[in-house]
């Protein structure tokens, strides 16, 4: 969706494809971040198409980071858009949350996990003590050696 919707603004200069989808995401983030996945629309969906899969857990600190991260970049878009701002500044957001929902769908890599992870290690955020797996060891925290 938000592919196509790109492809709308840049080579035909028609917005309404973002409004929608930027929309549309910024409710689906908005559901995961107050009431968790199992509620979103997009999360049912997926839950849906992979249920003959096994699932593959991951914590809920670094998600729900990297969701609350996805809410503001598409709550901006959200406002942007709709309030009539066109050019290179929807576009180019847009092209952030593709590539960062590539890398994670593609590749396995979740950016907003990393930012968690850094921020734990600075001690900015706690370590989620409960369940503490993620993709390619993003949870793992290394104690910095202190000199």
């Amino acid at each position: 969706m938000g592919a196509v919707a790109f492809a709308y603004a840049y080579f035909e200069h028609r917005y309404w494809g973002l409004q929608i989808v930027a929309s549309v995401f910024f409710v689906d983030f908005l559901v995961r971040v107050t009431a968790g996945i199992s509620r979103s629309p997009i999360g049912l969906l997926a839950g849906w198409m992979t249920r003959r899969q096994p699932p593959d857990w991951a914590s809920a600190k670094p998600k729900r980071f990297a969701w609350t991260l996805g809410l503001v970049m598409t709550g901006f878009m959200t406002i942007i858009t709709n309030d009539g701002i066109r050019g290179w500044l929807p576009r180019s957001i847009c092209l952030v949350c593709l590539a960062l929902m590539w890398l994670e769908s593609v590749i396995g890599l979740c950016l907003g996990c990393e930012i968690h992870r850094l921020m734990v290690r600075r001690g900015w955020a706690r370590k989620d003590e409960a369940y503490e797996i993620c993709a390619h060891g993003a949870c793992d925290v290394t104690p910095r050696r202190s000199s």
